[in-house]
């Protein structure tokens, strides 16, 4: 499974998925409309910042709210390759990686990692390191079912690929 690389971009509690992506634009489905309202309403600069390979760091409850499958498909399609919590509400985690958006849990990384950061994510070991600061954080890693799921871009590419 390949690692993630990119600059952080961050964010606190609670993240619901009405900021991820707007209700207003729920009338869309397409991945790329989706990604260009992605966190318009917490950081509306957020879609002209991020670049391809960033990371989203969060702390507790990341994707809470509705069950919206449109807000993992909207982070993923801005370009964020891994989104680190602290926590993530159970519906988006499964959203999450029936899409093939890497996420991963880790108290101390989303506590000790700041806007603007380069962070390394080894999706295999869980290892997430701060190049900025140095530091490293021990992250779960996911099961190799979990690890084909995401490489294969979702859980519909996983199936169909079987």
């Amino acid at each position: 499974m390949k690692a993630a690389c990119g600059t952080v971009h961050k964010f606190g509690d609670n993240i619901d998925t009405d900021v991820i992506i707007p209700a207003r634009y729920l009338n869309s489905s397409d991945p790329a409309e989706l990604a260009t309202h992605c966190m318009e309403d917490i950081d509306k600069e957020f879609v002209n910042k991020v670049q391809k390979g960033d990371l989203i760091v969060a702390t507790k409850n990341f994707g809470c709210g509705s069950s919206r499958e449109h807000a993992p498909i909207a982070i993923k399609a801005s370009g964020v390759s891994c989104v680190i919590a602290e926590t993530f509400a159970r519906i988006f985690y499964r959203n999450a990686i029936n899409i093939g958006l890497p996420i991963i849990e880790c108290k101390e990384a989303a506590e000790a990692i700041s806007e603007g950061d380069e962070v390394e994510v080894d999706f295999d070991s869980g290892v997430i390191t701060d190049k900025t600061t140095g530091a490293t954080f021990q992250g779960q890693a996911f099961p190799p079912f979990m690890q084909k799921i995401i490489d294969s871009e979702g859980l519909v590419n996983y199936i169909n690929n079987k």
